[in-house]
């Protein structure tokens, strides 16, 4: 009995303790900064080819002031595609210009050529700063001729602003680069969904059951894993949080961040209306809807001479590579619930052949990133935090994909990926979880079972005191 005990008593601590706890509010002091991927290699690159750092497969940190342009080196082969992506991560706080301040980012080869149109993001809202991200690629597939050889390349990245250098506000930003690697396909590549194949029209968004919670990361890296069902968080004014969700091939991603009434510090709620500019006005495929009310604005971020919080929470989804499905867009806020949505085109290897930008992004399966974003106007009416809804609903079957030489790890999505992350949870968190429940009923049993024996030995032995 005394060694039972403790052991019963052990193993209660480990099932009620990490494996079962609510993810903490996270919301004291201020808004973290993004968190960079554990071995993230420091590079510094050259404002030319000559003498650029050479970027393996994997991830980099270097910083950009206002107007540089920094090459990298990469080694491309003839048989997959590649996907070099930069963050940029001014911390929270820092003075950003709307539209102006930006990031370019390029994939040249050798002659200065582009391998592709690149990409080019920038900020939209209202001053309010957070991570923004972009990618350029190199495809070994479809009509395209120039790029197509092994050879070394170059992967270009430029911070776009207006005013000095060193102007104030013009503070380095943090970057982070990523280099993946699409492996190529045996066979024909599949063709393009054709026209009116999947739906355009956006299903309402998914209501009902517990809500599930969730504390989401500072960025790509640390995203919080989630799946199919509502899930609350909790935001800071001026914060960002990152979520990732698995989208497999043929499934939409149809999802919406909500934000509930809130109490205007001072007053008592809201009732003044108004339109952010950034709002988005459709609901087909990689729009971004929502809003309050009509009005006029004025200022950053705030209309003057009302309550009316004009780019006060926004939404931002990624694919697996960093590419923008749709860049951050706000919905405005006056005190009243606001919600921003978003439905995509169903993922499909076809995709990229697509002009559309939010269509070519759906282009492999994989883990999808949420941008949440909270200005830091919206203190006035959430000073110690604010409490926003997240409604997932992966839309469709999964689909059989494409038939890569290889294994493609991060475009592809397993079944145990997806139902750990409808728990909230990373493939290992699942494991560790289930271990510890196996562990812990084991134990159960175990203690059970030599109760049992002890019972029944007391009998026996009462039996035999009695015949003596």
């Amino acid at each position: 009995m005394p060694v039972l005990v403790p052991a019963l008593v052990s193993i209660s601590a480990v099932l009620t303790g990490s494996a079962a706890a609510a993810p903490a509010a996270g919301l004291r002091g201020d808004p973290p900064a993004y968190r960079t991927a554990a071995g993230a290699r420091p590079v510094q690159g050259a404002k030319s080819p000559s003498g650029a750092p050479r970027l393996a497969p994997g991830t980099y940190t270097d910083s950009l002031a206002r107007g540089d342009e920094k090459f990298y080196a990469v080694h491309l082969d003839a048989k997959s595609s590649a996907y070099l992506s930069a963050v940029a991560a001014p911390r929270p706080g820092s003075e950003v210009a709307d539209h102006t301040d930006s990031l370019k980012v390029s994939i040249r080869d050798a002659d200065g050529n582009t391998c592709s149109s690149g990409g080019s993001t920038a900020f939209r809202g209202r001053g309010m700063a957070y991570p923004i991200a972009d990618y350029a690629t190199r495809r070994i597939d479809g009509p395209r001729t120039n790029c197509q050889s092994a050879g070394t390349y170059y992967f270009v990245v430029k911070r776009v602003g207006v005013g000095k250098p060193s102007a104030e506000g013009a503070g380095r930003w943090p970057v982070e680069l990523r280099h993946q690697r699409e492996p190529g396909l045996t066979g024909t590549p599949p063709a393009p969904p054709g026209p009116g194949t999947w739906s355009t029209t956006a299903p309402v968004p998914l209501t009902g059951g517990t809500k599930k919670d969730t504390e989401g990361g500072t960025g790509f890296n640390d995203a919080a894993p989630i799946g199919k069902g509502v899930w609350q968080d909790r935001i800071k004014p001026g914060e960002t949080r990152f979520y990732r969700v698995p989208v497999d091939w043929g499934q939409q991603l149809n999802v919406s961040a909500e934000l509930g009434a809130g109490k205007l510090e001072g007053g008592d709620g809201g009732s003044g209306v108004g339109v952010g500019a950034d709002a988005g006005s459709g609901t087909g495929v990689g729009a971004v809807s929502g809003g309050v009310g009509r009005g006029s604005m004025r200022g950053p971020g705030v209309v003057a001479g009302s309550r009316l919080v004009a780019s006060a929470l926004g939404l931002g989804v990624y694919n697996p590579a960093r590419g923008p499905v749709s860049g951050t867009r706000f919905v405005p806020y006056d005190g009243k619930p606001a919600a921003i949505k978003l439905f995509t085109a169903p993922v499909a290897y076809g995709n990229r052949y697509n002009a559309a930008a939010p269509v070519s992004a759906m282009r492999f399966a994989g883990s999808y990133y949420l941008a949440v974003s909270l200005h830091p106007d919206a203190a006035k009416y959430f000073k110690d935090g604010a409490p926003v809804t997240l409604r997932v609903d992966p839309v469709g079957r999964p689909q059989p994909g494409p038939h890569y030489r290889e294994k493609a790890t991060d475009f592809s999505v397993a079944p145990q990926e997806r139902a750990a992350a409808d728990d909230g949870m990373s493939v290992q968190q699942a494991a560790q979880h289930g271990t510890l429940r196996v562990l812990g009923y084991s134990g159960i049993s175990t203690g059970a079972v030599l109760l049992l024996a002890l019972g029944v030995w007391a009998v026996v032995a009462r039996w035999r005191g009695g015949r003596a």
